[in-house]
């Protein structure tokens, strides 16, 4: 019989360490079989409902988390809701007012258009009224070329001036207490002659010679003073202009008025009436507005504008007893 081999070293035995090792592993697989057969038992052990109750729980316990996402989402869409009601209920009172406005500006816009109507045609009118002063202006520079040519071809050299017209008293005289005013009588024109310093010119047409504030101050001064006489001094071309400041001063203001032709062109002398000639203030500087003149003494004054009476063609019929009828034209 064969002999083992003796060996040299000796041998590792791994039977001690694998037979450790399936214990084990078979104590593991012991130790699990036991676990999953008591889960099994605990399982088997639950009544349907209380399973279903679990399920029921987890059901509803999502449903919560769910309302309760929802809640947050409705609470949302509430404050929308809200914020949109007011607005809708601002927009709506916006509306009723805007519907009144709308009411109330279509009367305004009927009484601006009249407005505006009338002032387009006052401006019209004015702008027609413009048109025919340029026209008119156009056609007084051509008046006024003319009777500037007529003057220069009228104009008397020094050497061959006209000798003033002396105007005197007549033999007679005048008694002493007498205050005389004179008014010069032309071409569609009056002059009072140095009533208050300082002659006055004003147009002889009747609207003038009606609501003239200085004339009518004149004439009412001069009435103040029973033994004044206004004595109109009256050109060739000045019996219309007599007319006219005579009616107003004997019809409207009670004053005594005398009337002396003049002859000739030349300039006035009344140096032989100094002693005669009466003096008033001079006008107030705030002077009444034109067509307001001042009341007649003792009668109503016209109203502006009103023509005044068809005065006689000689108011008073007879030239003044302390005047001549006509003086002739003297030379100094």
């Amino acid at each position: 019989m064969a002999k083992r081999r003796a060996s040299d070293a000796g041998e590792v035995s791994l039977f001690p360490f694998l037979s450790i090792l399936a214990c084990l592993i078979g104590a593991l697989v012991l130790m699990i079989v036991l676990l999953v057969v008591s889960q099994l038992g605990k399982a088997q052990g639950r009544t349907a409902e209380e399973i279903q109750r679990a399920q029921e729980f987890i059901k509803l316990k999502k449903e919560i988390e769910e309302r309760k996402d929802q809640d947050v989402i409705v609470k949302e869409k509430l404050a929308t809701l809200e914020k949109l009601q007011k607005e809708l209920e601002e927009k709506q009172q916006q509306y009723i007012k805007l519907r009144k406005l709308l009411a109330t500006s279509k009367d305004l816009q009927d009484a601006n258009l009249k407005i505006s109507q009338k002032m387009q045609k006052e401006l019209d009118d004015l702008l027609l009224e413009i048109e025919g002063m340029k026209q008119q202006q156009v056609e007084s520079k051509k008046e006024i070329a003319t009777l500037m040519a007529e003057i220069k071809k009228r104009h008397v050299p020094e050497d061959k001036k006209v000798p003033p017209v002396v105007v005197q008293p007549s033999g007679s005289g005048m008694p002493e207490d007498t205050k005389v005013y004179f008014v010069e009588a032309s071409g569609g024109g009056l002059k009072i002659l140095s009533a208050w310093g300082e002659d006055y010119r004003l147009s002889a047409s009747a609207s003038v010679v009606v609501a003239d504030v200085a004339y009518n101050y004149f004439l009412s001064e001069v009435a103040k003073n029973p033994k004044a006489l206004v004595l109109f001094l009256i050109r060739d071309d000045g019996q219309g202009a007599f007319n006219n400041g005579a009616g107003r001063a004997e019809n409207d203001y009670k004053v005594r008025v005398g009337k002396l032709p003049i002859p000739g062109k030349g300039v006035l002398d009344l140096a032989m009436f100094d002693k005669y000639r009466g003096k008033i203030p001079p006008p107030p500087v705030a002077a009444p507005a034109p067509g307001a003149p001042a009341p007649a003494p003792g009668a109503p004054a016209p109203a502006p504008g009103t023509p005044p009476p068809a005065a006689p063609a000689a108011p008073g019929g007879t030239t003044p007893p302390a005047t001549k009828a006509q003086t002739p034209a003297k030379a100094k």
